[in-house]
């Protein structure tokens, strides 16, 4: 598969005007002295459940996506057109009326009966108004395009092929065939024809269609209700860090990035390192998915496991072999909810998403899985011995670009990136092919969608 078309993105600068590549520069080749991946903090970034139980990264997206087709099919809602964007029909999209559903003018100019020169009546056919009175042979009439075709004309002749003599008499400036520039009905379909199947992703195209078929609604499979639980006594919602807290970069971006993803986001919760706060936040949720950040690994404040063991939730994975993001975790809470722990580092709670929560719910949603494509890599890319690497990348015509900003704890990289490159343990070499996942907004398609 070729790769999307390339992508330009600037970070935001600090006075001084870079144009996009020098800024690209910068993150693909920090300063020498710009920080490097600082390790994180014990309870964020520690994992103590990562030896034998941690999955490899392709079986934990697996899981993932089999969970969610373990839940059982949803029930299809009937949607309004303009709420259905990015949802997948539950039932085929069959045509209400024939499409045209009468014979319609193509183009601006004449609607003419037999051969010319024609008379011209002094009426015009205009578009939305009812039937037109029929022609008579070497008789015209001026059309708009989309107008109603008058019986018996023969065909359009196009404004800028026609001319009218001293006498009134059109004349046509070219040899006009029988049939030309009329849409004749039913020429797209006819009432009833099946226009799309069942499994169709609802794109802005669909829409229109829908639309022209006669549909005010469609019937669809409903977005999954995601919950998000932010955990972390440390974390502050505005001004600078200080005093050992720092600012919450989970909670702003969570909510868009699983709206992309296809969620309808019911709540964004803080909940600090309070076990009890979140065992009832887990226990009268109502939503298919929770995501939480922090907490997954087994410090003493890391109350996530903990809590899932005191509910009786069953761990599907426990830690992933993929750097970032090693003590991410799936398991599912009640028979049709599903949990999603995101590590507290905001480039590992990435890889997180798209690791577990991006498979889930797009299964929940009916959504066709994308097609995997590679590209090579600009560069080398220093691998882990064991475990598969996940790295920001922009895409450059027909390579990926690694960027160097992508430390567990870093949002710099990510943030200018198209994707982000699978890395396979041991690392990859300039020029090697490797997978990438597309982010959100910068693939193809529906991910552009935020509402």
């Amino acid at each position: 598969m070729t790769a999307p078309g390339a992508r330009a993105h600037a970070p935001a600068g600090d006075g001084d005007d870079l144009d996009v590549e020098e800024a690209l520069a910068l993150v693909r080749h920090p300063k020498d002295d710009a920080p490097g991946a600082v390790p994180a903090p014990a309870r964020h970034g520690a994992h103590g459940h990562e030896g034998h139980r941690a999955t490899p990264w392709p079986r934990a997206r697996e899981t993932a996506a089999r969970a969610a087709r373990s839940a059982g099919r949803r029930t299809p809602v009937s949607v309004p057109l303009a709420d259905a964007l990015g949802l997948v029909l539950a039932t085929p999209l069959d045509a209400l009326t024939d499409l045209p559903s009468f014979d319609t003018s193509a183009m601006d100019g004449w609607a003419v009966a037999g051969p010319g020169p024609w008379e011209v009546r002094e009426d015009a056919v205009l578009a939305g108004h009812g039937r037109p009175g029929p022609l008579t042979d070497g008789e015209a009439v001026r059309i708009a395009t989309g107008a109603r075709i008058p019986a018996d004309t023969t065909a359009v002749l196009r404004s800028e092929h026609g001319r009218t003599d001293a006498q009134g008499r059109l004349h046509a400036s070219r040899e006009l065939g029988h049939g030309q520039d009329i849409r004749p009905r039913g020429q797209e379909c006819r009432n009833g024809d099946q226009l799309l199947p069942v499994g169709t992703l609802v794109t802005p195209a669909v829409l229109g269609l829908a639309a022209a078929a006669g549909y005010d609604t469609v019937t669809a499979v409903p977005r999954p209700r995601a919950e998000v639980l932010v955990l972390g006594d440390e974390l502050l919602n505005e001004g600078l860090p200080h005093d050992g807290l720092i600012r919450d970069a989970l909670g702003p971006m969570l909510l868009p990035w699983l709206r992309a993803m296809g969620a309808e986001v019911t709540s964004v919760r803080r909940l600090g390192d309070d076990a009890r706060a979140l065992r009832r936040a887990l226990t009268t949720s109502t939503a298919d998915l929770v995501v939480t950040t922090g907490g997954t690994a087994a410090g003493p404040l890391d109350h996530v496991h903990p809590t899932l063991e005191r509910i009786g939730a069953e761990l599907l994975v426990d830690g992933v072999k993929v750097r970032p993001g090693h003590p991410m975790l799936l398991a599912r809470t009640k028979e049709n909810q599903h949990l999603v722990g995101l590590p507290g580092n905001p480039l590992a709670a990435v890889s997180g998403l798209l690791t577990l929560a991006e498979p889930l719910l797009r299964t929940l949603a009916a959504r066709p899985a994308p097609e995997r494509y590679t590209l090579p890599l600009t560069e080398a890319v220093q691998g882990h011995p064991y475990d598969t690497r996940l790295i920001p990348v922009v895409l450059r015509g027909d390579r990926a670009v690694p960027l160097h900003y992508n430390g567990p704890a870093m949002l710099r990289g990510v943030a200018v990136a198209d994707a982000l490159a699978v890395v396979p343990p041991g690392g990859a070499r300039p020029g090697e092919e490797t997978e990438l996942l597309d982010l959100p907004w910068a693939a193809a398609g529906i991910g552009v969608c935020f509402t």
